[in-house]
């Protein structure tokens, strides 16, 4: 297991928000900015207008995103987080590339769940030009994610997964072939379960009870029946369909308890490498789980036919 104790060094976010920059590149922030009792510049974080504007601010100001807007009550994820996931994923792209991190568009992601914000394409593309293709089940996310890819004259290919059941089948194409899949997935197994776990974490964060969602998130983005383990399962059982046209197979992991059983079950499905890499966002450890069915020199073949 690899241990990061902060955000990735590459991270532009590794050093806190830097609200006067931020404010210049974006002045409606300036409206949902506040002092915190150290006297420093924050927004509320439980103000959902609060969070969807910092992103956007984040976005234009790191990532030239001219415009971002998400629908109401869809997911707004935390950037810094988000591009976390990116950067490791290039570090585990350069492990097989003789330490050299791959850029440029023939390197190839699919980003299952790309939900209303295609945060992991707009990111990933302006900070490696990797090509993004992203998948939902969800006609008004995709709807959203195309508006965001006209607005800002961007070509991400976006393909509608119709079935609930499938994850790569009907997504993942007989002559495509992808570098990375990577994917955020539900992490509840019901509806109840979310809202409990929204509570808790306005618990710990000393704000008393709540059911706001300051991040958004409809249905299918925070649960599904089984929750993380089942969805993650699924994907793993999939994944074998597709050995020869994806060279890694991401996910992240919201608890850690939930390793043990999904490493059993990438044992049973006989992959040939697997890995967890921790992450850490201030006083939150996050994770991902990456698999693949190559030898090392597949993956290193695999990497050359893509540089050719």
């Amino acid at each position: 297991m690899v241990t990061k104790a902060k955000l990735h060094p590459r991270n532009q976010h590794a050093q806190g928000y830097d609200f006067a920059r931020l404010v210049a590149q974006t002045p409606e922030l300036e409206a949902f900015t506040i002092l915190n009792p150290a006297g420093q510049t924050t927004i509320d974080f439980q103000d959902p207008s609060a969070v969807r504007m910092l992103n956007r601010a984040l976005l234009k100001t790191h990532y030239d995103i001219e415009f971002w807007d998400i629908p109401q009550g869809y997911l707004c994820p935390p950037i810094p987080g988000r591009v976390d996931y990116i950067h490791h994923l290039a570090d585990l792209l350069a492990d097989g590339n003789d330490q050299n991190i791959p850029r440029g568009d023939q390197i190839r992601a699919l980003d299952i769940g790309t939900g209303a914000s295609l945060v992991y394409p707009l990111t990933g593309q302006r900070e490696y030009g990797w090509h993004f293709t992203g998948s939902d089940i969800d006609a008004g996310a995709l709807k959203s994610a195309r508006h965001i890819c006209e607005m800002n004259k961007l070509s991400i290919p976006l393909r509608r997964q119709n079935n609930p059941k499938n994850i790569f089948h009907g997504v993942i194409q007989p002559n495509d072939r992808f570098h990375l899949t990577m994917c955020n997935p539900p992490f509840h197994g019901s509806l109840e379960s979310a809202n409990k776990g929204t509570q808790r974490k306005w618990a710990n964060l000393g704000k008393g009870r709540s059911t706001k969602l300051n991040f958004g998130g409809q249905n299918a983005e925070l649960w599904c029946p089984g929750g993380e383990i089942k969805f993650v399962a699924r994907m793993v059982e999939q994944s074998r369909d597709f050995t020869k046209q994806c060279l890694w197979f991401t996910s992240l992991v919201s608890k850690k308890d939930n390793l043990p059983p999904l490493n059993r079950i990438l044992k049973k499905a006989n992959v040939a490498d697997c890995r967890i890499v921790e992450m850490a966002q201030g006083q939150k450890t996050s994770r991902f789980i990456a698999w693949n069915y190559m030898t090392k020199s597949q993956r290193i073949a695999f990497m050359k036919a893509a540089q050719a």
